[in-house]
């Protein structure tokens, strides 16, 4: 069963933090699931140009680029002859996955910016504990584990195993 969670408006310090193998497995594997479906296009590590947006509102320390794990388009970045850096076009979807050095609030923080950014919908994946918080707002997110036998994105209409999304992880 899924519930809602919400948070407060507070600021946050974003922490950068490095990937772990259980970070990477659940990268992998989101990756994988979302590319069968055919409307999507999926890129991880994609660097999002966000110099137009005062990211200090965030408590953000970045200013030029936020990079999500997994970003999500319906309808792709244009291709170019040169390729590019950052990209200015916003994913529909970015995912966020908490790796062991990092707090969550940096990736709320992050969440709240990419909401700012045109995001349509944000997840926030915690391996350690097998969540996913599917925000279709800023503060709101639904939360799905293992007990769930999907992980539902309304406003991206997917709907994927929550265990296939943990496979392999410890």
């Amino acid at each position: 069963m899924s519930q809602v969670m919400t948070f407060d408006e507070e600021g946050v310090e974003e922490d950068e933090g490095m990937g772990s193998l259980n970070h990477s497995l659940v990268q992998g594997n989101l990756t994988v699931l979302l590319s069968y479906d055919e409307r999507f296009t999926i890129l991880p590590e994609l660097s999002l140009e966000t110099s137009h947006l005062d990211l200090s509102q965030f408590s953000l320390r970045t200013k030029e680029e936020l990079k999500p794990d997994i970003s999500v388009y319906l309808d792709p970045p244009e291709s170019v002859s040169v390729d590019m850096l950052r990209v200015q076009k916003m994913p529909d979807l970015s995912i966020e996955i908490l790796s062991p050095s990092q707090g969550i609030s940096g990736l709320i923080a992050k969440i709240k910016a990419y909401f700012a950014l045109g995001v349509r919908s944000c997840w926030l994946v915690i391996p350690a504990t097998k969540i996913i918080q599917v925000y279709s707002q800023p503060t709101e997110g639904e939360t799905f584990d293992t007990k769930d036998p999907e992980v539902i994105d309304k406003v991206m209409d997917i709907k994927i195993p929550v265990n296939r999304v943990f496979k392999r992880v410890r």
